[in-house]
């Protein structure tokens, strides 16, 4: 299996388009406390997903703020961060302002933060304390028996993390392996479209492995893509950056939404995921629950 590395994959570190004009929130509609929709069980597993954040903008303000709202209903106590962490300037002042200043009241309430790394992202971010990478490019970790997720570095798939994948995957005996990066394996985005090439090589082992769950970002935009081949898909990448309108029609889309900036809270109740995408105005644009995959109980569309 050779090398590869971001070139072959044609992406490219073009100017992201900004937030256009006309999009009609106030700061009356951005104070809008979300209404909560999942379960919220006392003894279920509780995580966010935001990715694509670090701008230091006002939106990145924002949802950050909604998903401190969140917090208080939804008691969470992991958010994973689906890359592209600091666009720009990696400097002590820029890591206050783009990551401890709008996640504060969550960094102060106890909340642990596992960043991936994203095609804007310095791989040196691996030793900032607060993404809890360890020093590590790609990590796995266990917050709670049963459950365990993997980050994984798909801007540069070496042989030596490939191996890493297959063995920890193999490895791992938690029913929930929940596989979480940048690049998006399935995507309708007119921007950037599937990561054929990532699918390529980590989709055979997400399946031999029983993957349960793979969440990416790198799109702007929020997309549920139909379970393919049992396996249900997530990109969370406008939770700071937004291309509006950036969704083609596909047979791929379960759900997309491209108007505005979001977030995803997600519960974990033995063999069930719910899930609950929330905009930065505090309004839900997509809710449900979807089974386990190799379980009893097939998978299946969501509410």
């Amino acid at each position: 299996m050779s090398d590869f590395g971001m070139k072959d994959f044609g992406f490219s570190r073009r100017l992201l388009l900004k937030l256009p004009i006309g999009l009609g929130l106030t700061r009356a509609a951005v104070a809008q406390s979300p209404e909560l929709q999942l379960p919220n069980g006392k003894d279920s597993f509780h995580f966010a997903v935001i990715g694509d954040t670090g701008t230091g903008g006002q939106a990145q303000y924002e949802v950050a703020s909604q998903l401190a709202k969140s917090h208080e209903a939804f008691s969470f106590n992991i958010v994973t961060m689906m890359g592209d962490n600091m666009y720009g300037g990696e400097s002590a002042k820029d890591f206050q302002r783009k990551f401890e200043q709008p996640y504060k009241p969550l960094l102060d309430a106890g909340v642990k933060f596992y960043a991936s790394l994203g095609n804007h992202d310095n791989p040196s971010q691996a030793n900032y304390e607060k993404f809890n990478m360890n020093g590590e490019r790609y990590y796995s970790f266990k917050p709670r028996d049963g459950i365990r997720f993997f980050a994984i570095d798909s801007n540069y798939m070496d042989r030596k993390q490939l191996e890493w994948i297959d063995k920890s995957l193999n490895d791992s005996k938690e029913d929930w392996k929940i596989a979480f990066f940048h690049h998006p394996p399935y995507s309708s985005g007119e921007t950037h479209g599937s990561s054929v090439q990532i699918r390529t090589v980590l989709e055979p082992m997400f399946l031999q492995h029983g993957v349960s769950l793979v969440l990416s970002g790198h799109e702007h935009f929020y997309e549920r893509i139909k379970p393919q081949k049992g396996i249900p898909y997530f990109i969370v990448g406008s939770s700071a950056k937004l291309r509006r309108g950036n969704i083609e029609k596909t047979d791929l889309t379960a759900k997309g939404f491209d108007i505005d900036y979001a977030y995803m809270l997600c519960e974990i109740d033995k063999d069930k995921l719910h899930f609950q995408t929330i905009s930065r105005a505090g309004k839900t644009i997509d809710n449900g629950m979807l089974d386990r995959p190799n379980t009893k109980s097939p998978a299946g569309p969501a509410k």
